[in-house]
């Protein structure tokens, strides 16, 4: 039995230290996530801003790069206009020479166009085969005229025009950004403009390098998680812990009593659940199932018999909910306190026993929640062991707070405890009812002989 014990305890001090290292490292492993999430977010909404503000300048200097070329175009078209006395068309030599004033890359489609007034098409040196066509017409898909468009912004002078416009070196439909002048001295517009897919591509880039951002912040950051917990588990495991005071045979017996009552309660529920109030539930379905298709036909007076009924049996259940609720945890214990649920519990012990039960409760200030529980639970376990095993005639039970805290002490005068005799008490009730005193900082004891049982619990004032 001594070298079971031992290996209990020591059993226990591992599983001590373990839940240690376990609960030290909880806290840091959420902080980290937070960081990291902190981090990737922030570097996400930073990303999101420097797009916006690298694409305004990159688009602004493009424009500004448009208005030169346009402004240095229609310089050249006014001269070849005043210089051949033609105010009406662009001279074959001023058209050749916008037609190689192309700007960029080949890729790049950037190119000047020559138009109308009327929308014809005086050059475009990507598709000559519309040159002397008319395009004042021309929709795109949403219907939008382009060329008028164009013509307009030229001649209110908005000079920046969005449209859409097939792409010369792929044929794509695709978005442009177009820069428009109107000629006076040829009566002509000049546009030109540039295909917005490198906006695209500075996004992509700069999404491309905060990603590589978010994943090296990510790694450095697990990797000091990494080195954080290695040192919280040998601390941990370094740390010499005090003997329980419980690590025995009885406690382990407590925990096995525990898991199996509570097994055997979540049978009892899970049981009532199925054959009462699941039942009830399916009743009540297949009866507002019937009223409903009697409404769909026209009987509404059959309807309104199965309404009526269904609304009874739905009562019928609420009421078993409550009662089943009640024996869970009294909802009086959290609508008006510990000192009413106790004089409620005192009543009904004397409703059924025919014992005389005292309750004098005096003024309690408003209690936390667990502890409010966990006296009701002591309370609840007492009263049951006197009617149990006492057969006492009376029960006085006393609740009152002093400057120190807060007493509770159930007293009967019953036969007593069989074992052990004026004592403290190791019974498994009795080890649960002083842990959950003990937990709150309180101090519980048991007394018990011939003719006088007593249970005190005592919660200090700085733990109510």
């Amino acid at each position: 039995m001594a070298d079971s014990r031992i290996e209990i305890k020591k059993k226990t001090k591992f599983r001590q230290r373990l839940l240690i290292v376990l609960l030290a490292s909880l806290p840091l492993l959420m902080a980290i996530l937070l960081v990291v999430w902190m981090v990737r977010d922030l570097i996400t909404e930073m990303q999101k801003n420097e797009v916006i503000a690298v694409q305004s300048i990159a688009l602004q200097a493009r424009k500004d790069e448009l208005k030169h070329f346009v402004q240095a175009g229609s310089k050249v078209m006014a001269h070849y206009c005043s210089a051949g006395n033609s105010p009406t068309r662009l001279s074959v030599e001023g058209k050749e020479l916008l037609r190689h004033m192309d700007f960029g890359d080949k890729t790049d489609d950037n190119y000047f166009f020559v138009y109308s007034m009327d929308g014809v098409n005086v050059m475009h040196p990507r598709m000559p085969e519309i040159e002397g066509t008319s395009l004042w017409d021309f929709k795109d898909a949403q219907g939008n005229y382009i060329i008028r468009t164009l013509v307009e912004a030229a001649r209110k002078r908005d000079h920046f025009v969005n449209y859409v416009w097939r792409r010369p070196s792929t044929s794509k439909i695709e978005a442009k950004l177009g820069y428009v002048e109107y000629v006076g001295e040829c009566n002509l517009m000049i546009g030109t403009g540039l295909y917005l897919d490198y906006m695209h591509a500075i996004e992509v880039e700069i999404e491309k390098q905060t990603k590589q951002t978010i994943d090296d912040t990510r790694d450095r950051i697990i990797l000091i998680a990494l080195l954080s917990l290695l040192v919280v588990a040998a601390g941990g495991l370094s740390l010499n812990l005090h003997e329980t005071r419980k690590a025995n045979l009885q406690l382990i017996a407590l925990t096995e009593k525990i898991v199996r009552t509570q097994e055997e309660e979540r049978t009892r529920v899970a049981r009532e659940l199925h054959d009462g109030v699941s039942q009830s539930l399916a009743a009540t379905k297949f009866t507002f199932e019937t009223a409903h298709l009697y409404l769909e036909r026209g009987k509404l007076d059959e309807s309104e018999r199965n309404l009526d009924s269904g609304v009874k049996k739905l009562q019928e259940v609420m009421r078993e909910v409550r009662k089943m609720s009640h024996q869970l945890h009294p909802a009086i214990l959290d609508d008006a306190g510990l000192g009413a649920t106790l004089q409620q519990e005192g009543r009904e012990l004397g409703e059924r026993t025919g014992m005389v039960v005292s309750v004098r409760v005096g003024e309690i200030s408003s209690l936390r929640r667990e502890l409010k529980t966990d006296l009701y639970r002591v309370f609840q376990v007492a009263l049951r062991n006197v009617e149990l095993h006492s057969r006492a005639r009376h029960v006085d039970i006393t609740v009152e707070t002093d400057r120190a805290g807060l007493w509770m002490r159930i007293q009967d005068d019953g036969v007593g405890a069989p074992s052990p005799v004026g004592g403290r008490g190791d019974g498994l009730g009795l080890i649960s009812m002083r842990e959950r005193i003990e937990t709150h900082g309180g101090e519980f004891e048991f007394y018990s002989e011939p003719g006088a049982t007593q249970v005190t619990a005592f919660i200090p004032t700085n733990f109510l």
